[in-house]
């Protein structure tokens, strides 16, 4: 996919990421869930879509995406952001993509890098634009794409490779595009290139046999799971964007038990968010209360992570599996019983 600064429509800003509207918001907006009403919103606040509209910037996040922009604006040849399943890298691209204002630019983006060689240089010419011989043969392909990034930089431009889901490449292409990093002048890479993967991507460049690639990296930045103060910042920011006002639709051991459950990622915060509201619409309760949270954890099958009660984020969630869980020694319980209840009771989420 190509974005070019044409391509991207302009609109308000909020702290919690750039407004721009188009097609599909429009219709998102105007349908909208059946327990929007009840809950006084406008549209879904907790879909699972990488809506820069809710994005919501940690300091890590805010850094990540500084590191992001900069990356995508300025001759700096690899970047790598790793962050785990559901920690926002795609709607953090998708930001950094559309707050770049240079017309002159051009970014392509692979969303699914699991291709053979041959499929990979076709999805590349068509979004470089270059020629149907370019699509079959990787000499001709080479030729246009270098003559390309040196006109866009003469003229002021950039020209980068975004790639989501990089874990995934196979071996090859991670040295296919190691080797297009090798376009470049004497004095500053012509192509710059974007890695965004899942901590098993971190592991693979520690192979000795990616050594080369990942001395290449310039910039490097981690996407970690949100605090509890951060969470409950998201889901609030989130409702108020949607239109509704959170404390008339989320108790605070609501958001805590949102928390706890989800181990602060974001997409599981979504998930059992959005679930919870349909409960809540459902019992016509309002603001949600802890225990539909609960009852949405437990048709998930998600428990929650030891840690999350500390306002520290967790490494992950726990799925509970079939038969007896088993129980923290009762010092620990009795640990983390105290830990909550301190933390609950200077929690202040709507203040």
């Amino acid at each position: 996919m190509a974005v070019t600064a044409k391509e991207k429509a302009g609109g308000s800003k909020s702290p919690f990421g750039p407004e721009v509207p188009n097609a599909e918001d429009s219709v998102s907006r105007r349908v909208g869930p059946l327990y929007a009403p009840f809950f006084g919103l406008n549209e879904a606040p907790f879909d699972l879509t990488p809506n820069p509209r809710f994005l919501f910037l940690t300091r890590q996040q805010a850094e990540a995406l500084g590191n992001l922009r900069y990356a995508l604006t300025s001759s700096r040849g690899f970047t790598l952001i790793i962050g785990d399943a559901g920690t926002g890298k795609t709607t953090l691209v998708r930001a950094a993509l559309d707050r770049i204002g240079d017309t002159t630019s051009r970014y392509v983006v692979v969303n699914n890098p699991t291709l053979a060689r041959a499929e990979f240089y076709d999805h590349l010419a068509q979004g470089f634009g270059l020629s149907e011989g370019a699509r079959h043969s990787k000499t001709q392909f080479l030729k246009e794409l270098q003559a390309q990034v040196e006109d866009r930089f003469a003229k002021g431009g950039i020209t980068g490779l975004v790639i989501d889901e990089a874990q995934s490449l196979p071996h090859e292409l991670l040295e296919e595009v190691r080797l297009l990093g090798n376009i470049e002048t004497a004095t500053a890479k012509l192509l710059n290139v974007v890695l965004c993967g899942q901590p098993e991507l971190a592991d693979r460049l520690n192979d000795p046999s990616l050594r080369q690639f990942k001395q290449r990296l310039a910039l490097r930045c981690e996407l970690r799971p949100l605090h509890l103060s951060d969470t409950a910042s998201y889901i609030s920011g989130r409702l108020r964007i949607a239109g509704g006002s959170p404390k008339d639709i989320f108790t605070r051991d609501a958001v805590v038990a949102i928390h706890e459950a989800s181990a602060g990622i974001p997409r599981l915060i979504n998930v059992i968010a959005d679930n919870a509201l349909i409960g809540g619409f459902a019992a016509q309760v309002k603001p949600v209360p802890v225990e539909i949270v609960d009852d949405v954890c437990r048709d998930f099958d998600v428990m929650p992570s030891l840690g999350a009660d500390s306002g520290q984020p967790a490494a992950g969630p726990r799925l509970a599996l079939p038969g007896a869980v088993p129980e923290a020694p009762p010092s620990q319980q009795r640990q983390t019983s105290a830990g909550l209840a301190r933390l609950r009771s200077r929690f202040r989420f709507f203040s």
